[in-house]
């Protein structure tokens, strides 16, 4: 476990879990969690969070969804636009895929399509895991 000094997490920044920009106190939902995703990632986001990450029946808005995703879970479309049901004006989605070479891992070129018709903005992608890699996606800025 960490710990939360001055609402400051003591975990080490470089860890996958602080990469993802998460901070103490914040609502990330967590969606597409299945016996493959990787537990030690997610126990850290936790701890990151101090709080447990709500499921798809939360019923109330959201920082931050975790969507982890695998070729086989059907039209990334439908679930990112899904993602995006519960999540605040600013918010990100990251979207976890197997690693290339992995059972079920998504082509880049999939996420980059998919994006867009989402109505998202892929801005960084990053490996977080052994099997898996993180696509961060966000809601566009809308000229003023």
């Amino acid at each position: 476990m960490s710990a939360i000094v001055d609402g400051e997490s003591t975990q080490n920044p470089n860890s996958p879990a602080a990469k993802l920009g998460f901070k103490p106190g914040q609502v990330v939902q967590e969606l597409g969690w299945d016996k493959d995703t990787d537990d030690d990632l997610r126990m850290a986001i936790e701890d990151l969070l101090d709080a447990d990450m709500v499921d798809g029946d939360y019923g109330n808005v959201v920082e931050a969804v975790l969507l982890w995703w695998r070729e086989e879970d059907g039209d990334l479309v439908d679930g990112l636009v899904d993602a995006k049901a519960d999540l605040v004006g600013g918010g990100v989605i990251w979207l976890l895929t197997p690693k290339v070479g992995r059972p079920n891992c998504v082509a880049a070129t999939d996420i980059a399509e998919a994006s867009p018709i989402a109505g998202l903005a892929q801005t960084t992608t990053a490996t977080v895991s052994k099997d898996w890699q993180a696509t961060r996606l966000v809601t566009p800025k809308t000229p003023a």
